[in-house]
């Protein structure tokens, strides 16, 4: 019974791969073009790079050609943007992504450096052009968790129409765009932070709880409600082992779906990658 309740991304996103992998043979066999993605890593965070390899073999999977632009940690900032701009021009990268968070000498200008990324290839969804389209539920160019855990819901059939749902996250990467995608199906949504007042009050109210905050088993078995949807994007790694928000093991007889940790979101979120690539790569070359 308890196993009915586990909303199995990693299933999901396989799937989806075998999907997407068809789509792009066919694509390659009308047009000769592979589709190409291009990540920029700045610095040698060990976590951005098992990210990144992760990435490249679901490219492989789904025959995505994947270049890595692999730069110190001490570039400048016009360093990192005539890379960028290197890729723009360069008609063989239909995708880029700039690997993020970047080190503490190039943050402040992160937002200078996600404008300057063509929005015609920009796989994050994080461009001003494309957040703009969001807000007016323009999904096509989005970022990829938020797309993956709309998949998901999806999926499984959880209707969100009309349900109240808490997003524990205020990000460019999760919880901003969640707002939109959530309005457009019509859910009544409560963003909480570090600053919001009795937290406890927004997540015992939660229909569908999203929690994004990266502190393992934040979320206990007495703060939600009975038959709760619980979408959890927090991970977090000790002694080996991956852990999410929630309390899984404690609140699984509580909720009526859960994603577990890992498997749940984190596959969809690179299937979304490998999607956006894709509708970046047939607008480019106009198909």
């Amino acid at each position: 019974m308890q196993k009915e309740k586990i909303i199995d991304g990693k299933k999901l996103a396989e799937e989806l791969n075998q999907k997407l992998k068809k789509q792009i043979e066919i694509t390659i066999k009308k047009t000769g073009i592979k589709p190409k993605l291009a990540t920029i890593l700045v610095g040698d965070s060990p976590a951005s790079k098992v990210y990144l390899n992760i990435k490249k073999k679901i490219c492989d999977k789904v025959n995505i050609e994947s270049v890595s632009i692999e730069l110190d940690k001490n570039v400048n900032k016009n360093q990192l943007l005539n890379e960028i701009n290197r890729l723009n021009t360069d008609t063989s990268v239909h995708g880029i992504l700039l690997q993020l968070p970047l080190p503490q000498n190039l943050i402040e200008d992160t937002n200078q450096f996600l404008a300057t990324i063509d929005p015609n290839k920009d796989v994050d969804g994080l461009h001003p052009m494309n957040t703009g389209n969001l807000f007016n539920y323009n999904e096509y160019l989005s970022p990829c968790t938020p797309k993956g855990i709309i998949k998901l819901l999806e999926y499984y059939n959880i209707d969100l129409s009309g349900k109240d749902v808490t997003i524990i996250n205020r990000s460019r990467l999760v919880g901003k765009p969640l707002i939109f995608m959530l309005l457009k199906r019509n859910a009544t949504i409560s963003v909480c932070h570090t600053k919001t007042k009795d937290i406890n009050k927004y997540i015992k109210n939660a229909d569908i709880l999203i929690v994004a905050v990266g502190k393992p088993k934040f979320i206990k078995v007495d703060q939600i409600k009975e038959g709760v949807v619980i979408i959890d994007v927090g991970i977090t790694r000790i002694d080996g082992n991956l852990y999410g928000d929630a309390d899984f093991e404690n609140v699984l007889p509580k909720v009526s779906r859960i994603t577990p940790v890992p498997g749940g979101v984190g596959p969809m979120t690179t299937h979304m990658l490998m999607q956006n690539t894709y509708n970046t790569f047939k607008n480019l070359i106009k198909i």
